[in-house]
């Protein structure tokens, strides 16, 4: 079994631009040190350069698996680690080793892995989505080791009134923040949320069931899993085609999980307000900035249905 994986230069120079020098060294030692502790073979860079660097691998010891190293001062991993542990396989994928000193975690792989996205029928989506959706959540162990979900959004809402050239995205905050306030009035329960709940995580299994990965561990109301989802279902073009079926799928979500469809559309202009605000926040060019507010604009739009 060799105990090192052989990086290709295009996979050293996306590291380095995305991560840092430091940060590729430290993937290399890391990776000489946990593939030989826990028998690792097979590895297969998964090309994201997100937050983390995620490999593909097989386990002696639990079989099908999938090694990611992320930056400690990132925070992700101990969260991820937390939340699968608490589900405990509850929907979600099971978690197998970590060391969070480190920023290493060794979870469950998904086979064949393949993500809800790949499903072209849009009813069938959402059945998958709110068959794991339902009873899905739980309280968390230890609430105060996590972010909270109106955290997130007030965060932002400041980061954004420091933006004197995104004036008219902090105004989508701002009402974004204000709304959250009346969602809360209501919706006040504090259950250990996803954060990330969109196709992209969630996986086809040998089983033939679904199930769910990459949790971001972030405290609230479970109504705001939701949005996520219909968020990833808003394609390139803000068509009113597109609009219609974003007014389906929140009335299929309405129906199936009981939640009013004047709240799926306030958490919906929420989540996509602070999705686009967090693309500002990450260095969106002023080229960008036109899509960004069109992004707002449109979700703004789908309250009035």
């Amino acid at each position: 079994m060799s105990s090192h994986y052989l990086f290709q230069t295009e996979e050293i120079m996306n590291i380095v631009n995305r991560f840092g020098q430091p940060f590729y060294d430290k993937v290399v030692k890391d990776m000489e040190t946990y593939v030989e502790k826990w028998a690792l073979t097979s590895l297969q860079l998964i090309p994201s350069y997100s937050v983390n660097l995620v490999f593909r691998c097989h386990s002696a010891q639990y079989g099908a698996a999938v090694l990611k190293i992320s930056k400690v001062e990132f925070g992700g991993i101990e969260k991820e680690w937390q939340t699968l542990n608490h589900y405990a396989g509850r929907r979600m994928c099971r978690v197998f080793e970590a060391d969070l000193e480190a920023g290493v975690l060794l979870e469950q792989g998904m086979l064949p892995g393949t993500p809800l996205r790949a499903v072209e029928d849009l009813d069938k989506r959402l059945d998958v989505f709110c068959s794991l959706y339902r009873d899905m959540h739980l309280p968390p162990a230890a609430a105060d080791s996590y972010p909270t979900y109106a955290g997130w959004v007030n965060r932002i809402t400041d980061y954004m009134s420091t933006r004197n050239d995104c004036i008219e995205l902090y105004e989508h905050m701002r009402r974004a923040q204000e709304m959250l306030a009346v969602v809360t009035a209501t919706y006040a329960q504090s259950m250990l949320l996803h954060g990330d709940f969109h196709h992209d995580n969630i996986l086809l299994g040998e089983d033939g069931e679904y199930r769910i990965i990459d949790p971001k561990g972030v405290i609230g109301d479970p109504v705001f899993d939701t949005p996520r989802f219909i968020l990833n279902e808003f394609g390139d073009d803000m068509t009113p085609e597109v609009g219609d079926k974003i007014n389906h799928i929140i009335a299929v979500f309405a129906e199936q999980l009981q939640i009013p469809s004047q709240v799926l559309r306030q958490c919906l202009y929420i989540e996509t307000t602070m999705g686009v605000c967090w693309c500002a926040e990450d260095g969106a060019t002023p080229e960008e900035y036109a899509k960004l507010l069109a992004t707002a604009a449109f979700a703004e739009s789908l309250l009035h249905e």
